[in-house]
């Protein structure tokens, strides 16, 4: 699964650990979060990530 990365602050959204603290299990691919889903260190909106690597 791809890694994204906030091109806000460069939190890398990995999908084998997920986003506890938003409420997104491990395992989920960043395709799969919510809509509504936003970077958990600045607040940035899904479409400000990108692909990494």
């Amino acid at each position: 699964m791809d890694k994204y990365e906030c091109s806000v602050c460069g939190y890398i959204y990995d999908p084998e650990v997920g986003d506890t603290e938003g409420g997104v299990a491990a395992g989920t691919p960043f395709e799969k979060l919510p809509d509504e889903w936003v970077c958990p260190v600045c607040g940035a909106s899904k479409d400000q990530f990108e692909k990494v690597g």
